[in-house]
This record gives structure tokens, sequence and C-alpha cells, in this order.
């Protein structure tokens, strides 16, 4: 059984997930970009017995565009989202796939609210590296 363990930018604040994810997926809402700093958002939903969390968290809880709230677990230290929780799916947890730090992660095949995407957001990875320097 495949083992990954996502953590915050110190390493206090980690979530082990044991198993493959249940889903990958991205999220263009706008709460998901404010969140993250970035135009979209990746995440790993797991069942919620196949993660074990350790370290110390803070919980921050919002209501999303859906109306469901989403409570996010993030190191007091550093600031970084581990892990959250979804009242719409209180079975799971989800994580976001950059705290796996693994670019063999599995990909996405589930993409949320499209109609806020910025136009550009899947072509920045066309772009050529000559473009930046």
């Amino acid at each position: 059984m495949t083992t990954r363990t996502a953590s915050c930018s110190c390493g206090q604040l980690r979530a082990t997930c044991a198993g493959e994810p249940v889903r990958v997926s991205i999220c263009h809402c706008l709460e998901c970009q404010k969140r993250t700093g970035s135009i979209f958002a990746v995440q790993a939903r797991f069942a919620r017995d196949q993660v074990v969390a350790e370290g110390r968290s803070t919980a921050w809880t919002r209501v999303g565009d859906s109306g469901a709230a989403a409570t996010f677990h993030f190191c007091p230290v550093c600031g970084s989202i581990a892990y959250w929780v979804m009242s719409a799916a209180p079975g799971f947890i989800a994580v976001p796939v950059g705290q796996f730090a693994d670019p063999a992660f599995p990909s996405p095949h589930v993409s949320v609210y499209d109609e806020r995407q910025h136009p550009w957001a899947m072509a920045a990875g066309e772009l050529a590296m000559e473009h930046f320097f």
C-alpha cells in the first residue's frame, strides 16, 4: 500500500495518507484562489480513516460558495495549510497536493468552478522558459 506524507513548510504539521486518494481535483473558486495565493487549488481527498495527522494545528472555518463549511488546519508556526475537513463530506479529509512535494503524485481528474478559471491558467505550462529570461 502506498503511503504519502504531506507537511507544512516547516515540517511541524503532517498528514500521512495511506492508499490512493479517492479524488484529485482542481478548484478555480475565488476562495481557493485567495486561500492559496494562486489562480487555482489542487487537492487530494482521502477517506478519513486513511489519514493520520500529527503536530499542532490552528483551525479556521469558512463557508464556501456551495454553502458548505470547510475547516482548514494550518501550522501555527509557518502558516501552511496541511489539510481540511468539509461539512458536506464528513468521511473525508482533503490535502493540498503541493504539500506532498511529489511531482509523481496522481494528476487531477475533476475540475470545479471552471467558470472562474483564469483564461490563461492551463496555457501557462506551455510557455517556454526562454520567455522568462
